[in-house]
């Protein structure tokens, strides 16, 4: 089974959840491209790194979720999240220049869970009402919305697992 990343659930909404995760590392690349292409495209280098393709030639176990940040009409970032308890100082460097490692300070972070296929409406719609939910609960969202999938491509789309999210101020 897939390791999922922690969080602790501070509170639960209608519409949300507020979440508090500890520090992590997230290994990323960011990509132009529409939702669904940008996604595919930054998977590969991922998936590269993770399998070996780094200067310690370290393989590193799958996580959930992979999250996508987008930055414009056409440009993504991408991320996978390093295995729970990952040392940010022992990180294997990219060996591609296109990867970059990135921690993520502990914080707290709005989710609303949605199942169904991963198409760009489908995110954007959560995402909205994400925000939406956020304000109305008196929240401040602080940074870019971002989405989360939690499972391959072959699962069928009624049993998916997506997220929307926000980081929340303190």
């Amino acid at each position: 089974m897939t390791e999922q990343q922690p969080f602790e659930i501070e509170r639960s909404f209608d519409d949300f959840e507020l979440r508090r995760y500890p520090e992590h590392v997230l290994v990323q690349v960011t990509v132009d491209g529409d939702f669904l292409r940008a996604g595919n495209l930054g998977f590969r280098p991922l998936i590269s790194y993770i399998s070996g393709r780094n200067a310690q030639a370290l393989r590193i176990p799958m996580t959930a979720p992979v999250t996508q940040e987008p930055l414009g009409d056409h440009s993504h970032t991408v991320s996978f999240v390093l295995p729970d308890g990952t040392d940010p100082s022992t990180v294997p460097v990219p060996t591609d220049a296109a990867v970059a490692t990135v921690t993520v300070p502990a914080g707290r972070v709005a989710a609303r869970r949605f199942g169904g296929g991963w198409t760009d409406a489908r995110f954007e719609q959560n995402g909205e009402m994400l925000l939406a939910a956020v304000e109305g609960a008196g929240l401040v969202p602080e940074g870019n919305l971002y989405f989360a999938r939690y499972d391959p491509p072959w699962k069928p789309g009624f049993l998916k697992h997506n997220e929307a999210l926000v980081r929340v101020r303190e």
